[in-house]
């Protein structure tokens, strides 16, 4: 008897899943989240999930959505984002995650860019996504729970069924020069992304009886959409959704869902060592946590307090699974940034200014590829549109990721600082250029420039330097930056908005009037301070 073919796309990943543990849950929404989203709460096993995700592809089908449209999913982390997600899958029909932060601006661009026929959103979202789509492009738009629509267009011509190579989704990550970047991401990838974490082993190791994984992180990232959702799929894991991390009920919320590994960001642990010891603070059966970005003198007294392992690991949309690095054995040099040292199927460089390779403890930009006869293989298909700029990160047959990091003499890797124009809040990755384009339109604005000030929680913070048509007097100063932060809010997601608004007479610049980023950078570290920057953080609220 022959062998089982190997699945190709993560809609089969899926179904041999639900063949092999039908009873199993595969979906956990607790009631705090169900209460958010106003969903019931409760778990949703293999069984139920492949039942409803086989009405829902042949509702697509007879819509005629098929192989090569693409369709936003604004669906949060509810369930029907991955029964949406798998049943377009199976058609060959990509999906692009769209946050629900997004205004007008960022989502005229990104339906615009991505060419969605369709967008799956709540009801009250339809009227922003018809003037989004207002410049001419044809889409269509359902809530979950509707019929799909007739497809607006047909699909592209392809002459083959999806397969490894077929486009799964299109994620949108910060671009450094300009407007966010779509990352073309295959099934390979996704595919690829579950079976490294379920083989990694080590401290993070997948158990195959009933893993609980329970994760904020939102799935417009590729963390959890990729590795999280599909190593569960393919360990027969249940996945536990919270709609966004909740400091005061986070160890409610593990203890309810009985998670046995949790996913976090760098802000995570700062926030949950704040709260008083308790008692009960090992009373859970988490095992590890995944994450990057821990602040290292917070690292150890976690793991002491609350008694599990935080696994810090370094990843990109872009490498996906071809270029993952974790610190998942001892020793994990806590408390040093450390994020461990690559695989033998992974090669690395650090590389100075020079483009040579620096000694043993200095820094330099990491460069990464996967080993072997395919340096992309696990990576990103491309930047979509955008091939100059595919060919350029892949300069001279390696990755340029734009992190500073550095090697210790025993060969552990060591995260230092970002080279690239991207401020990182909260895990958040920002652009400096969308954030400046959106400022500028601002009737006040003359000029603006955007970077990364220190904050203590957040990491960064996003800091504007203004220059206005006239002066602001000092007691204007307050009225203005209120209603340049509420000009951004309405258009960009509330955390990309400034935090801080600083009032200059004139921005650095280069004889060709470009933005000195160098200088900039240096100012902001010391404009919070100086009666001229206001502190507008407060303003900066999730939006319902």
């Amino acid at each position: 008897m022959s062998a089982p073919r190997p699945s190709t796309t993560v809609t089969a990943v899926f179904e041999e899943a639900a063949r092999r543990w039908p009873a199993r849950p595969f979906l956990c929404v607790l009631p705090e989240t169900a209460g958010v989203y106003g969903i019931p709460a409760g778990e949703l096993s293999y069984r139920e999930t492949a039942a409803r995700v086989h009405e829902l592809r042949a509702a697509y089908a007879r819509a005629g959505y098929a192989h090569g449209h693409r369709v936003g999913l604004l669906l949060e982390n509810r369930p029907a984002f991955f029964l949406h997600w798998l049943a377009l899958n199976a058609l060959g029909v990509s999906v692009v995650p769209i946050s629900a932060e997004l205004r007008s601006a960022e989502l005229e661009y990104l339906l615009g860019h991505s060419e969605a026929a369709l967008v799956v959103a709540p009801q009250a979202r339809r009227a922003q996504l018809r003037a989004a789509a207002a410049a001419g492009r044809q889409l269509a738009l359902m809530a979950d729970g509707d019929t799909p629509p007739a497809a607006p267009f047909p699909a592209p011509a392809v002459a083959h069924a999806p397969d490894e190579d077929t486009e799964c989704a299109l994620l949108y990550t910060s671009g450094t020069t300009g407007r966010p970047k779509g990352c073309i991401l295959t099934n390979r990838y996704f595919l690829m992304a579950g079976r490294w974490y379920v083989g990694l082993g080590g401290l993070a190791r997948l158990h195959p009886e009933g893993e609980r994984m329970l994760t904020p992180l939102p799935l417009v990232h590729m963390n959890a959409m990729a590795f999280s959702t599909l190593a569960m799929m393919m360990c027969g894991g249940c996945l536990i959704m919270l709609d966004r991390f909740h400091a005061g009920s986070w160890w409610a919320s593990v203890r309810d869902s009985r998670a046995t590994a949790v996913h976090y960001l760098g802000v995570m642990p700062a926030m949950l060592m704040k709260a008083a010891p308790a008692p009960d603070d090992r009373r859970h059966n988490v095992r590890f946590g995944f994450g990057a970005a821990v602040d290292k003198t917070l690292h150890a007294p976690f793991e002491a307090r609350f008694g599990f392992p935080l696994v810090e690991a370094w990843a990109m949309t872009e490498t996906g699974a071809g270029a993952v690095i974790a610190a998942h054995a001892e020793p994990r040099h806590v408390g040093t940034s450390c994020f461990g040292r690559e695989a033998p199927d992974i090669e690395v460089r650090i590389v100075g200014e020079d483009g040579l390779d620096v000694r043993p403890d200095q820094p330099g930009e990491l460069l990464v590829r996967h080993a072997g006869p395919d340096p992309r293989l696990g990576f990103f298909a491309g930047y979509l549109k955008d091939p100059v700029a595919t060919e350029e990160a892949w300069a001279g047959g390696w990755f340029h990721t734009g992190d500073v990091i550095r090697r210790d003499a025993a060969g552990y890797l060591h995260f230092i600082d970002r080279r690239k124009n991207v401020i990182r809040r909260s895990g958040e990755n920002i652009s400096a250029v969308e954030v400046e384009s959106v400022l500028n339109t601002h009737p006040e604005v003359k000029a603006s420039a955007v970077a990364a000030t220190p904050d203590a929680l957040r990491g960064d913070e996003v800091l504007a330097c203004v220059v206005t048509h006239a002066p602001v007097p000092p007691e204007r100063r307050s009225e203005i930056a209120s209603s340049i932060v509420q000009h951004a809010l309405a258009r960009l997601a509330y955390y990309k908005a400034p935090g801080y608004v600083a009032f200059l007479d004139e921005l650095p610049l280069t004889a060709s009037q470009k933005i000195q980023r160098g200088e900039l950078k240096r100012l902001a570290q010391a404009l919070p301070a100086q009666p001229c920057c206001l502190d507008t953080r407060y303003m900066k609220k999730r939006q319902a």
